[in-house]
């Protein structure tokens, strides 16, 4: 059995068998443990009483947190040549239309959002196969698919993405960097938990939170009481 280092154990006194119910101590632990030699990115990680193999038990939204994730997106745009200078004006990192296509027939993706006005979509329908396992196909229920694009592409850049409950029913999300002030990442957790909550699939019955953690890319897994959100 592989030993725990002095850090882990320490770690360990002060997340393990402990459930928080007060969001800043949380926090303040979350931020405490994570000690590793490079700036961690902060998660939540929620299981949902769903089933998401029924349709009124499926999980899929958008969110914008107040401060971002700390991640700098780099967003293609897929859309005409008469939008080009529009979207490379409003911060999109590739603009095309037949070429980026043939790009990324090719495998070649070099970014990790990619949006299109509509007019684009029935030329995207054969790259079905390669955008959709990645979670990159471009769709209007995740905003994706607009004919506003500037204000898409500044609303993706503040920090909006799309999220979705996995087959166990369980959400995995990012909400910033640890160093991120503790205000910001309370402003982010809370948002997210708000989403989760107002989003709650009509087939859900009973109880909706079954637990919910947070933690740092190397540190370990912080267990909150969904009290803590009020």
């Amino acid at each position: 059995m592989r030993k725990l280092s002095r850090r882990q154990k320490e770690n360990l006194k002060k997340t393990k068998n402990i459930v928080y119910s007060n969001i800043e101590e949380a926090i303040e632990v979350l931020q405490e443990t994570a000690t590793a030699k490079f700036i961690e990115t902060v998660e939540l990680h929620v299981n949902l009483n769903i089933d998401p193999k029924y349709a009124d038990q499926q999980l899929r939204t958008t969110v914008t947190l107040p401060h971002g994730t700390g991640k700098t997106n780099r967003i293609a745009v897929l859309t005409n040549e008469a939008n080009f200078e529009e979207a490379q004006a409003a911060g999109a990192t590739i603009v095309g239309n037949s070429d980026l296509i043939n790009e990324i027939s090719q495998g070649n993706i070099n970014f990790d959002l990619l949006v299109a006005t509509p007019e684009m979509m029935p030329k995207l329908a054969k790259l079905g196969r390669v955008l959709g396992p990645k979670g990159l196909m471009p769709s209007p229920k995740s905003g994706t698919v607009t004919t506003t694009l500037t204000d898409t592409l500044v609303e993706f850049k503040k920090g909006k993405f799309e999220y979705k409950a996995d087959k166990s029913g369980v959400v995995h999300l990012s909400f910033g960097k640890v160093n991120f002030t503790k205000s910001q990442l309370i402003d982010n957790l809370t948002a997210l938990y708000k989403s989760i909550e107002q989003n709650r699939p009509p087939g859900v019955k009973g109880r909706y939170f079954k637990a919910l953690f947070i933690c740092s890319t190397m540190g370990p897994s912080v267990q909150l009481d969904e009290a803590a959100f009020g």
